[in-house]
């Protein structure tokens, strides 16, 4: 297990759901850590049932190719919770994603909270602190209530395509 791993078993602590649709604790949470949401870069929105992850990529390479900055949020990951996390088009290191994880642990405090929503706290911590010219930010689940929708507004929101999914959180229907 990697220390990285440990944090997570820890996080996963905090809230008695896997899954809890609210703003509430992430913004609570971030401006315990000084509103890092308001230091982003332009962000793109992507939200959506399917291709999420695959138009943040596309978006991404596209832009990249330009001569672009980009940094990127997606979820869930393949291999490595790192993958979660591009900063200027790599993948964040172990040191600094553990150090943005217990930073933002620390700032919770113990409060409820969902691994989602502390992970997002600690994206936005992270692409705060370095420059680019834009981040590409994936949605998690739901909507108006996911974690990542504290961004006031977006440089550019993309919705892929719509269907009826994880409807024991969302409802039946869309």
């Amino acid at each position: 297990m990697t220390d990285i791993d440990s944090i997570v078993a820890r996080l996963t602590a905090l809230h008695p759901k896997r899954i809890d649709l609210s703003l509430g604790r992430i913004e609570r949470l971030l401006a315990a850590l000084d509103h890092p949401e308001r230091k982003l870069p332009p962000v793109i929105h992507v939200a959506g049932t399917n291709g999420k992850g695959s138009t943040v990529t596309f978006l991404r390479t596209i832009l990249e190719a330009a001569g672009l900055r980009v940094h990127a949020y997606t979820s869930p990951h393949l291999v490595r919770f790192n993958e979660r996390f591009r900063i200027d088009g790599k993948l964040v290191s172990d040191k600094e994603l553990e150090l943005a994880m217990e930073e933002c642990e620390r700032a919770n405090d113990g409060a409820p909270i969902t691994v989602f929503e502390i992970t997002t706290a600690a994206g936005m911590l992270l692409f705060s602190r370095h420059p680019a010219d834009v981040l590409v930010m994936e949605v998690g689940l739901g909507g108006r209530l996911d974690a990542t929708n504290v961004i006031d507004t977006a440089l550019a929101t993309v919705i892929t395509r719509v269907s009826i999914d994880h409807t024991d959180f969302l409802g039946p229907t869309l």
